[in-house]
């Protein structure tokens, strides 16, 4: 068993450590995995994993893991929430001990636990009594890790389920706006095109009496009163489409794409990879917004047209500053699909884009699949890990 010293003096080394990445604006996903290593590596386990609970927590997504085989971190990719102990320690908010791996022998359906690994710990990452992930340990003999490395992992579990809770309350604010947006807007087409549609309405019964009467002038009348009040809401619907804007909080766009990404892996059954290597993006609300709509309307048409198998949503240092791509593997529809006469969808992306004053592209990827890249104009884009 590792000495008490030892653990001792690295205790409050990675604490200060997982504080400052986090008063840094550390990308949470790289701190969790970051930080196994070490906690592994201290409680002289033989492998260890770290997962998050999805929004709707009915499960555990596997985050990173250190010691595991391909097939069992396969398998291990997904569990319930109420699985085994870790499901125990997820009820309970309590830390789990076990040698009783049968459940997870069971599942990944092969000889690693209760062969290889005899005994793992689940440690909850929480705050106030909310579970939002867990961290396990895994041993390959059936000794308990002794009270200083239990002290360690419970500091850092719950220094982390902060973290974590935090996150939840950007993409729940995001969440929040958004709805929002789509009220007022909702309200803006109505008080535009009610009065336009009613005028309509009345003048189409007295064009068609006119008709019939063979009165040509007070015909060519009501048509033209038609013709400029049908322009008259055109233009209105053009204008709140293109100058309709949020008004929302600044600095929650990582935490709302780090949600939209994993909703869209759970929702549509398409493994989506966030690789973010600009953790310190910082915009303003309106343009913020302007980039998540841009990305969740390429995840949409991903979703719907590609017939992908696997997706990516890269944010990325670019020459004038950073650069978001969404890419796919599917058949190459999606671009002729965002590219067809009449794609609202597309338009609208491209005008977020220019109002960013950043550029919008749809391309072939190289491989198979699309690319939508957008290229952000912005003086913060350093380059961090992925």
């Amino acid at each position: 068993m590792i000495a008490d010293s030892a653990v001792r003096g690295a205790d409050p080394a990675i604490l200060a450590e997982i504080t400052a990445g986090l008063a840094a604006g550390q990308e949470l996903r790289e701190l969790l995995e970051r930080f196994l290593e070490p906690v592994v590596r201290l409680a002289q386990a033989q492998g260890g994993a770290v997962r998050m609970l999805s929004l709707a927590g009915e499960g555990f997504e596997l985050v990173s893991s250190i010691g595991l085989a391909p097939d069992v971190e396969k398998r291990e990719h997904w569990v319930s929430s109420h699985c085994g102990f870790c499901g125990v320690a997820s009820d309970e908010v309590r830390m789990v001990w076990s040698t009783d791996l049968t459940t997870c022998a069971r599942r990944s359906r092969g000889a690693y636990f209760g062969r290889d690994c005899r005994g793992a710990l689940a440690v909850p990452l929480q705050h106030r009594g909310r579970v939002l992930g867990v961290y396990n340990l895994f041993f390959d003999a059936d000794h308990q890790p002794g009270p200083s490395v239990v002290s360690l992992l419970r500091s850092v579990g719950d220094l982390l389920g902060l973290a974590l809770d935090h996150l939840r309350l950007e993409a729940e604010h995001m969440r929040v706006t958004v709805t929002q947006e789509r009220q007022r807007m909702a309200g803006e087409v109505h008080d535009a095109l009610a009065q336009n549609l009613a005028f309509v309405k009345l003048r189409l019964p007295l064009l068609r009496d006119a008709i019939a009467a063979h009165h040509e002038q007070d015909a060519l009348r009501y048509l033209d009163e038609v013709r400029d009040t049908v322009g008259e809401a055109h233009s209105s619907l053009r204008e709140i489409i293109t100058q309709f804007r949020t008004r929302g909080e600044a600095g929650s766009l990582n935490a709302a794409l780090t949600s939209l990404a994993a909703r869209f892996g759970v929702h549509t059954g398409i493994p989506l990879q966030l690789i973010n290597r600009v953790p310190q993006l910082r915009l303003n609300s309106e343009a913020e917004a302007d980039v998540y709509y841009i990305v969740q309307e390429a995840l949409a048409n991903v979703e719907h047209h590609a017939r992908a198998r696997h997706g990516w949503l890269r944010i990325e240092p670019g020459p004038a500053g950073a650069e978001i791509r969404v890419e796919d593997d599917g058949v190459g529809a999606l671009g002729g699909a965002m590219g067809s006469p009449g794609h609202h969808g597309l338009e609208i992306m491209q005008e977020r884009a220019q109002r960013l004053g950043g550029e919008l592209t749809v391309g072939a990827r190289r491989g198979g699949g699309t690319v939508v890249r957008l290229v952000l104009p912005v003086a913060n884009a350093e380059g961090g890990a992925a």
